[in-house]
């Protein structure tokens, strides 16, 4: 079968031939028809992400939409090492997959399941957001945190603060259901002024995609403004700004901050999967709307370096569009 095969770390995949997989008991085999690129797909290729085995060559990609041989339309997560999802076929166990709704498309599915996932994850799994809260989403002008937005209010957040590098992608976040946004590119004391600002008005989670210097500045603001002995959850999600922060001692010392992360090895898989139904059955009815583009899966070399966070890139293998 033609597959995106990763051949060594830090290469891009190639479009070559790929042995075809067989399943097992408990298994379904997928036609595939779209498939997303996405931060982690992008992290376990180059063999940076905490999850990759370091085995070399493997087909690229996490999950996908697809038909099962008796042709029902499902999404599909997880496909067995050394198969990903980008791929003609893939192999997943049966729980792993699920009904895409009529009304999204296969491009659509594909490139929303990921971004949602991981915050309808941090929400539900690691936050327990109640209705009425208020949620600030630290990096909220890319796929994933324009989402996050969305799926706030649509949970029933009563307050929801954005913040991000872009002043004018900002602008668009507010029209998603931002009530307050906060540009990252203030000078520091201004920078810090703003989050101490909304600190003190309240806020119960955070849902971080950048770590780096504004995590940082989140978590002293968070001890220093926040109400005494009054929790808040800080959902560690991505590290797009960096890997590492500097956090002093006293942060965790003088206020009720939570911190923990959402992702592979904190939330059991059949949750992922849970959380991922419901962003499905819930994207269309609640308007959910992700920016994205199909490419062809042959043109996979050229495509991925070309991949950014303002709209999410969708390899089809049938000509499915957007």
């Amino acid at each position: 079968m033609k597959a995106a095969i990763v051949r060594a770390s830090g290469r891009p995949p190639v479009y070559a031939d790929f042995a075809e997989p067989v399943p097992s008991a408990g298994e379904s085999r997928i036609t595939v028809t779209a498939a997303a690129i996405s931060p982690v797909v992008k992290s376990r290729a180059s063999g940076r992400h905490y999850s990759s085995s370091g085995q070399f060559p493997f087909v690229a990609g996490l999950d996908g939409v697809g038909r099962l041989d008796d042709g029902r339309r499902v999404y599909f997560a997880m496909p067995k090492a050394p198969y990903g999802s980008m791929a003609e076929r893939a192999v997943v166990p049966a729980a792993h997959c699920l009904p895409v709704p009529d009304r999204l498309d296969d491009v659509t599915a594909a490139a929303i399941a990921n971004p949602g996932m991981s915050s309808w994850a941090a929400y539900t799994e690691r936050a327990r957001l109640k209705p009425g809260e208020t949620v600030l989403v630290n990096g909220a002008t890319g796929t994933a945190g324009r989402l996050a937005v969305q799926i706030a209010k649509h949970l029933g957040a009563g307050k929801v603060v954005a913040t991000g590098r872009n002043a004018e992608a900002l602008r668009s976040v507010a029209a998603l259901g931002a009530h307050v946004t906060i540009p990252l590119g203030e000078d520091p004391a201004a920078l810090e002024e703003s989050f101490q600002a909304q600190f003190a008005e309240g806020v119960d989670v955070v849902i971080d995609y950048l770590w780096g210097p504004s995590a940082e500045r989140l978590l002293v603001a968070g001890a220093r403004a926040g109400a005494e002995a009054v929790p808040i959850r800080f959902v560690q999600v991505g590290a797009v700004s960096g890997p590492e922060i500097t956090l002093p001692g006293a942060v965790l010392r003088s206020s009720a901050i939570e911190l923990m992360g959402s992702g592979i090895g904190s939330v059991p898989l059949d949750r992922f999967v849970h959380c991922i139904g419901g962003l499905l059955q819930a994207a269309g009815p609640a308007g959910f709307r992700i920016a994205a583009r199909s490419v062809p899966l042959s043109q996979v070399e050229q495509a991925w370096p070309e991949d950014d966070s303002t709209r999410r890139t969708v390899f089809t293998l049938d000509g499915s569009t957007a």
